[in-house]
């Protein structure tokens, strides 16, 4: 009996106050849209740092002809600085941090090179022998890159060390930007939510002060006089939160599995397992935001 009449209750409230119902979900739905992207966007960005790092190498270049680099004053790099290199890059000092080491000549990277530039206008610009032989250094730990970085960085015959991970820590930190920038929208975007959950509690209970004033004669508890109310503000969110999560999933399969994925070849991106594993967090908060917000205003600025 008592819960028809909580039921009851708050099927009037949302209908009498429908247009700023309307405005809550609306408001959570785009907040949380946005704390779902940021969500989505930190776990492509962890599945890529595992898969790139994994495959990134270090590359060690040696001197060609005609370098101006100050390890280079003798020339391109002789057999024995050849072997002085390789002895260190598989020697004990470095074994804990290098796993396997490839050694490139001037007939593969031309090869390489050609392949890479095939069709545009460097393509057949540099001659087969001022190309730079290289050692392709693979780590145990792709994150200390430095290291051999600076090992190599005063050896003769060594014109330069280059690691791919300086362009993938671009990469993930524009990723990680593109993440606080979307937090930041949904912390503002949540703020709101919150206001126009607490005015949309204020005017429901205002519009039934008769009814709680009759119910608070009778002998009704604070909280079976506040439930009602504390329940409409959940609903809504709930409801926004939910389509929230809906409209990731449609992105995502549309969007990123449907579309991206062909053309991301050979890495998985996300997909609607991840999806399904964010919206029950997206509800959560959801509801948690509109809960609090309604006890603090029923408490606080709602006298019923």
């Amino acid at each position: 009996m008592r819960a028809g009449f909580v039921l009851s209750e708050v099927a009037s409230g949302l209908r009498k106050n429908f247009s700023m119902v309307l405005s809550v979900i609306l408001v959570t739905f785009v907040s949380l849209l946005f704390v779902g992207a940021a969500i989505l966007l930190q776990m492509q960005v962890g599945q890529m740092k595992d898969y790139w790092y994994d495959r990134v190498q270090v590359s060690v270049f040696l001197c060609p002809p005609n370098s101006e680099a100050p390890t280079c004053v003798d020339g391109e790099a002789t057999e024995a600085q050849k072997a002085d290199i390789r002895e260190s890059l598989e020697g004990s000092e470095l074994a804990p941090y290098v796993d396997k080491v490839y050694f490139e000549n001037k007939e593969e990277a031309y090869k390489h090179f050609q392949e890479q530039f095939d069709g545009t206008s460097l393509e057949g610009t540099v001659p087969q022998e001022d190309m730079n032989e290289s050692f392709r250094v693979k780590l145990k730990d792709a994150e200390k890159y430095e290291i051999i970085k600076e090992y190599f960085s005063s050896t003769p015959g060594v014109e330069e060390v280059v690691d791919q991970n300086h362009l993938l820590d671009r990469l993930f930190g524009v990723l990680n930007v593109a993440t606080v920038v979307a937090v930041a929208i949904a912390g503002i975007m949540l703020l709101c939510a919150m206001l126009l959950i607490a005015t949309t509690i204020r005017l429901s209970a205002f519009s039934r002060r008769r009814e709680t004033g009759i119910m608070r004669l009778v002998g009704a508890s604070n909280t079976f006089i506040q439930l009602p109310f504390l329940l409409e503000g959940v609903i809504a969110s709930a409801i926004g939160a939910t389509l929230s999560a809906g409209a990731l999933g449609l992105l995502v399969h549309f969007g990123v599995t449907g579309w991206l994925q062909n053309q991301a070849t050979g890495f998985n991106l996300v997909s609607g397992v991840d999806v399904f594993l964010v919206a029950p967090i997206l509800i959560a908060i959801g509801v948690i935001m509109a809960g609090a917000s309604s006890l603090i205003t029923l408490n606080k600025y709602t006298k019923v």
